[in-house]
């Protein structure tokens, strides 16, 4: 079992819990490809939006976003090594590398990145690095300013009820938060190797803020943000928009920290409109 001071910091720090279903449960429909160290999706043609999920988070946030884009876009989500990377390398500068080298291996050039959560900070951090390479990007959600904590004790092994709080937390309508969501993020919590490598993750992302790189990233940037969402909250947003040159912001009500799986219908519409914009200017 983990040690109570690792187990405190699993269960207090931020930790961007989120949308952690299973691949088969709900992009059945869609074949997960394997070559080497890459697990992704590939659907549609068109320009290339990868899709970047967060900590807790799997291929299947996805699953009402992918139908939506593929008939005019290529839609590529690949599954961060998140739980299988090197402990001494869990950190978001490793996320970004791996983007890196994923993106070489597919050939792609001048992407949309949109990332939630984690995900959007591996994204900011790529392209701080990689500015050419990128189109625009899409940020829900996102962190690399500002996480808030959930706060509260010492909770011995793990506390179930705990995890279902903190799950619950991440959205506007707690009844998202399934038994069976719980579960497994309460599994993953409970599993030494994954509970050390998403520790190091969380403190990565406390580290690296982003807000002096923030305005060399001149390209356009859709934000799109909960109302409610109280782990990154709307000073977050606020923040991302005065400092990134080209940004708009978008705020979903009625809405936490992960739009594209609480208000899909809206996320895909404003993202719709933005993409055909950007891409027709």
């Amino acid at each position: 079992m983990l040690k109570q001071k690792e187990l405190m910091h699993l269960t207090n720090i931020k930790l961007f819990i989120f949308g952690f279903l299973t691949l088969g449960e709900m992009l059945m429909d869609y074949e997960l490809k394997k070559e080497g160290r890459y697990e992704y999706i590939e659907e549609g043609e068109g320009p290339v939006i990868v899709f970047l999920h967060g900590l807790f988070g799997e291929l299947s946030n996805f699953k009402e976003v992918l139908p939506h884009f593929v008939d005019k876009y290529t839609v590529v989500l690949p599954l961060l090594p998140i739980y299988t990377l090197p402990i001494i390398s869990a950190n978001v500068k490793y996320l970004a590398k791996f983007l890196h080298e994923f993106l070489d291996y597919k050939k792609y050039d001048q992407v949309t990145l949109m990332g939630n959560s984690l995900g959007g900070h591996t994204a900011l951090v790529y392209t701080a690095k990689h500015l050419d390479r990128v189109h625009s990007m899409v940020l829900t959600g996102s962190s690399g300013l500002y996480e808030n904590s959930f706060g509260g004790g010492f909770v011995k092994r793990g506390n179930y009820d705990v995890i279902k709080q903190k799950v619950e937390a991440t959205f506007y309508d707690p009844a998202i938060a399934t038994k069976e969501l719980v579960d497994q993020c309460y599994e993953v919590v409970n599993d030494k190797g994954h509970a050390l490598r998403m520790i190091g993750i969380a403190k990565s992302a406390i580290r690296h803020n982003m807000s002096n790189e923030l305005a060399n990233l001149d390209l356009p940037t859709c934000l799109i943000w909960g109302k409610q969402d109280i782990i990154t909250p709307p000073e977050v947003a606020e923040e991302f928009h005065e400092k990134l040159p080209d940004s708009e912001l978008h705020w979903i009500d009625k809405c936490g920290h992960a739009a594209m799986m609480e208000q899909p219908e809206e996320f895909n519409r404003i993202l719709s409109i933005w993409l055909d914009k950007v891409h027709n200017r």
